[in-house]
């Protein structure tokens, strides 16, 4: 069982850098077309500053950098090898742009079991916000635990 004491556990801030490289590679590793992610002036065409952040890229920089307490699986006492991804959700606010920095926090909002304890779940909240403070995006990821 998961200690439930996790539960509201919020993580440090950090903070990750966000280079055009990064965001023309997944981009492109996703099959993006829309020239705005790969040539700057088709993307201050469409009235970006620079090269935008495709959809769902908010979950590379989470990858990137990752909570250094607390909110990783392993403090919780989670086997990796009896994990599932369960559900990801995205909410967007506001532009994420190369040349940013984006400060991260993660909040473990929720712990349940179903089956009488076979799988349990965690749900893991992240708010990404650009050095103005501005919230840009907030991404929810379910986790699925294995039990017995």
């Amino acid at each position: 069982m998961i200690d439930q004491s996790f539960k509201g556990f919020t993580s440090d801030p950090r903070k990750i850098d966000v280079e055009k490289g990064q965001l023309r590679f997944f981009a492109h590793a996703t099959g993006e077309t829309n020239p705005i992610y790969f040539d700057e002036e088709a993307a201050r065409a469409a009235g970006h500053s620079t090269l935008p952040a495709p959809p769902t890229f908010v979950f590379s920089l989470a990858l990137g950098a990752p909570p250094t307490r607390g909110n990783l699986l392993g403090d919780m006492g989670v086997d990796m090898h009896r994990i599932l991804h369960g559900e990801q959700s995205f909410t967007y606010h506001h532009p994420i742009h190369a040349g940013e920095t984006i400060t991260l926090t993660t909040t473990t909002s929720d712990i349940y079991e179903k089956k009488g304890g076979a799988l349990e779940f965690i749900v893991q909240d992240t708010k990404a916000e650009n050095a103005a403070g501005e919230l840009c995006v907030e991404m929810r990821v379910v986790t699925v635990v294995r039990n017995g």
